[in-house]
């Protein structure tokens, strides 16, 4: 009688395994509206990965609304610039979106395109300026928040992802800092 390996059974309920632990490798957030198939995998064996990728010296972090992601406490000068570039990128979004009376906590329900990016641009010109992004260099960093989870490109245009809670949650800390100080 051969009896299975106690991993071996753990693996055979990850049939995702390999697709899951490589999105996160690359640095990109996986979230329940771009991917529902390997968000449900992730879902229903969340504690089984939690604790393989630990074992392998990663962090997940699954967030309720609807993400997960690799968490490191050490960012590469890469990782830096670009999270400070959509970091400003999401500011500008979330700012034009407010102003314009739109509820920040629907995020995922705005779809914009490039004639609305530039009119944002056009309302924080001077501080995109500052930081070197033209319309066309916003459109590039919207690029990269596809690519790393943040963002959807779609025919119409863009429509953000539930990670981008994750910057919308540091404005809001900010805000209620400098609003309390």
């Amino acid at each position: 009688m051969t009896t299975q390996h106690p991993i071996n059974a753990m693996l055979a309920q990850m049939p995702e395994l390999a697709n899951i632990f490589q999105w996160f490798l690359s640095g990109k957030h996986l979230n329940r509206i771009a991917h529902p198939a390997l968000w449900a995998e992730l879902e229903k064996q969340e504690a089984g990965y939690t604790n393989l990728f630990a074992a392998l010296g990663f962090e997940l972090r699954v967030d309720a609304r609807g993400f997960a992601w690799f968490h490191s406490k050490e960012a590469s000068s890469t990782i830096s610039k670009t999270s400070r570039q959509l970091a400003l990128l999401f500011m500008v979004i979330f700012d034009a979106q407010a102003n314009a009376g739109k509820t920040l906590q629907r995020f995922t329900d705005w779809l914009f395109d490039r004639a609305w990016l530039v009119e944002a641009y056009k309302q924080q010109q001077d501080l995109l300026d500052a930081e070197g992004l033209t319309p066309d260099k916003l459109i590039e960093t919207l690029d990269q928040a596809c690519s790393r989870g943040f963002a959807s490109a779609e025919a119409a245009g863009w429509r953000l992802l539930p990670a981008v809670c994750r910057y919308l949650d540091h404005f809001e800390s900010l805000a209620l800092a400098t609003k309390e100080g």
